[in-house]
């Protein structure tokens, strides 16, 4: 599979000046199971990160807590110097255990693990950093004004926010620019939609986690089944090349720890979807 390449999918500038190819890579899979620990396969997940530049990805989204710390380590290891690669990561959740997550807002540790991550990761300053959750038992202000600091000190060069709505995004927009938002959202979790369309209309960023996921759409003989047939393609392509069609703002960041599941999502940016194939696909994922 030696023409891959990711180039396909576009081109979006995140904050207006850091350009960044549309599809991108999430390491949240290359940890073990439950997003905690080592990788089971700790060879393949490095031969796995080395590829993601390869195949014309240079955006990479992680989090201190995937391992915890265990995903930045190994991005540190795989592809330090970055060159043109651009590293965004986040902070905001702890993890009591594997699959278990709790959101910390605290300013100061907020402050703390922004640094911790830019030590990991090897560099001067973080691309982009994001909060990964705002935490409901911190005044958000104090979140959003924490963020404001990492940047003035020089910390990150750009901010984000995750899982949040428009009015959140309105009210952070008052302290700092909001580069991206990172929220749930695929063919069949639709949630938000209203974010995707703000997002678009203020040239933000919108980077969609859980990409893949079609639900429903995806039973054999569906819509979803079928267009896949027609394209020759897997779903999770069609899934991509869906959210690619969807906004040009949309940054999908499929993650995975194999070589060969990396190579099948960068084979998604290559398909061109009909206005039709679109359509059908967008009504089936509002039923």
């Amino acid at each position: 599979m030696t023409n891959l390449n990711a180039s396909a999918s576009g081109r979006f500038l995140i904050g207006g000046d850091m350009p960044i190819t549309r599809l991108g890579f999430g390491a949240m899979r290359v940890t073990g199971p439950g997003i905690w620990g080592p990788p089971q396969d700790r060879g393949e997940v490095l031969r796995t990160l080395r590829r993601v530049p390869e195949l014309g990805i240079d955006f990479i989204d992680t989090a201190d807590s995937y391992g915890p710390n265990v995903s930045e380590e190994l991005i540190s290891e795989a592809l330090r110097p970055y060159g043109h690669i651009r590293v965004a990561t986040k902070a905001g959740l702890t993890r009591p255990g594997p699959d278990s997550w709790t959101p910390h807002g605290d300013p100061d540790y907020l402050i703390r693990q922004a640094l911790s991550s830019r030590e990991r990761l090897g560099v001067e300053q973080i691309d982009l950093w994001q909060l990964h959750r705002i935490d409901p038992k911190v005044g958000r202000d104090e979140q959003f004004a924490a963020i404001r600091a990492l940047l003035d000190d020089g910390v990150i060069r750009h901010a984000g926010l995750s899982q949040v709505t428009v009015e959140e995004i309105e009210a952070a927009r008052k302290v700092f620019p909001v580069a991206t938002v990172q929220n749930l959202y695929n063919l069949s979790d639709r949630s938000s939609e209203d974010v995707v369309d703000y997002c678009e209309r203020n040239e933000i960023g919108f980077i969609p986690w859980y990409p893949l996921a079609a639900g429903r759409l995806a039973v054999p003989g569906g819509v979803l089944d079928r267009i896949a047939s027609h394209h020759a393609a897997t779903s999770g392509q069609i899934a991509l090349a869906w959210l690619l069609k969807r906004s040009p703002v949309i940054l999908p960041i499929p993650g995975t720890g194999q070589v060969a599941h990396l190579e099948e999502n960068v084979g998604g940016a290559t398909i061109m979807l009909s206005d039709a194939d679109f359509a059908a696909l967008d009504e089936g994922g509002r039923e």
